[in-house]
């Protein structure tokens, strides 16, 4: 009788085992264990990367996988020993939004270890060492930019005998995607500012390519108080005796910086020049919506996620990759993968233009906490 109970109690214990599984559980030596994805996140000061950190980890988890999340605070060598102690936890697929090409040893080593590495929505710079990259495409959240100033100050209309003032920033110059946000923008641009209907107050890279002038208007790390700084140098002295009509910022966090040292301006208190944006922060959406902030680009980043996880998924079983909402970049886009040793395979989603008229998309796709929401009502 002893016996048959010890044999009943292992089937039972055998059952529970099949019952726990679902997608991701992997077999070893008899014994299941789901397999870990790592998640390295760049810093928490942007708001977003803290809100992709939590989606990826959701996303991974609901596919029957393990996750585990670390964030670098813009640290590049923080999050170097972060992803070494994903590769030494038995990681079997790490996505990577990484500070800068620092991280290129540390992708190698997992390259070694035979882990797959997805760049997520910030290419892996100097790397041979990847095969993935998964973004939108930001050449047209820089164009979106562009328009967004281009229809806020009718520029089509305008003349060379009346011109706009504009000030230029761009964002981190160790961020690869920096430069394709800067160049769609000027591709818009450009042609007003050659034109005279459109003229920089303070340095002008006419593209990213032009390095000493593109490190004049970088911001570094993104970080807001370096934007703010160098927003209130400028008021203070190239634009003292202009009364600007736009700024070119190149996402929320640092376009509230702008207008905050704005505001502080005399100059400005009645009317803001125009300031673009991207992210959809919910701080900068309530601002579109109240008249300050002029525009955002609205990347959502819970689609870009979930993608992500399904690539990594992909990569893990084996299967084609098939991602939908994504397109395989081509062309002349192709490059939006060249890593500076290698072209990956890059992944695009598709980014939406948000001002005063449609601000509550982001809202009706579910991009905020409920908390957010509230402040928007």
């Amino acid at each position: 009788m002893k016996k048959l109970c010890t044999v009943f109690l292992l089937l039972v214990a055998a059952g529970s085992l099949v019952f726990a599984g679902g997608g991701g559980q992997k077999s070893s030596g008899g014994s299941q264990q789901a397999a870990l994805i790592g998640i390295a996140m760049p810093e928490t000061h942007v708001q977003r990367w803290q809100k992709d950190g939590a989606s990826l980890k959701r996303f991974v988890e609901a596919r029957g996988y393990r996750a585990e999340v670390a964030f670098g605070d813009a640290d590049q060598n923080r999050q170097n020993t972060q992803i070494q102690n994903f590769l030494t936890n038995g990681a079997k697929v790490l996505i990577v939004g990484c500070v800068n090409d620092g991280v290129a040893a540390a992708i190698t080593d997992a390259a070694q270890d035979k882990v797959a590495v997805i760049a997520y929505d910030r290419i892996i710079p100097q790397s041979a060492d990847y095969d993935y990259y998964i973004t939108f495409n930001n050449f047209k959240v820089g164009q979106f930019q562009g328009q967004g100033i281009e229809t806020a100050l009718d520029l089509k209309a305008g003349s060379a005998d009346a011109p706009k003032s504009i000030t230029l920033f761009a964002g981190s110059p160790t961020d690869g995607n920096a430069a394709f946000f800067y160049d769609g923008a000027m591709s818009v641009l450009n042609p007003y500012i050659k034109s005279g209907v459109l003229q920089v107050v303070g340095p002008y890279p006419e593209t990213s390519k032009d390095t000493a002038n593109f490190q004049r208007i970088a911001t570094e790390n993104w970080q807001a108080p370096v934007a703010k700084t160098r927003m209130e140098n400028l008021l203070n002295n190239d634009a003292a005796s202009v009364v600007l009509d736009a700024v070119l910022a190149p996402n929320d966090t640092l376009a509230r910086a702008i207008i905050e040292a704005c505001l502080a301006d005399a100059k400005y208190t009645a009317k803001l020049p125009v300031v673009t944006g991207q992210d959809a922060e919910a701080d900068s959406t309530l601002s579109i919506k109240n008249g300050q902030q002029y525009m955002t680009v609205f990347k959502d980043t819970t689609k870009l996620a979930e993608a992500a996880v399904l690539l990594a998924e992909q990569i893990i079983t084996g299967q084609t990759i098939n991602i939908p909402g994504a397109t395989l970049a081509s062309g002349d886009l192709a490059s939006i993968g060249n890593t500076g040793k290698k072209t990956v395979k890059a992944y695009l989603l598709e980014p939406i233009l948000v001002t005063k008229d449609n601000w509550q998309v982001p809202v009706q796709a579910g991009f905020y906490t409920a908390e957010e929401e509230a402040r928007l009502k």
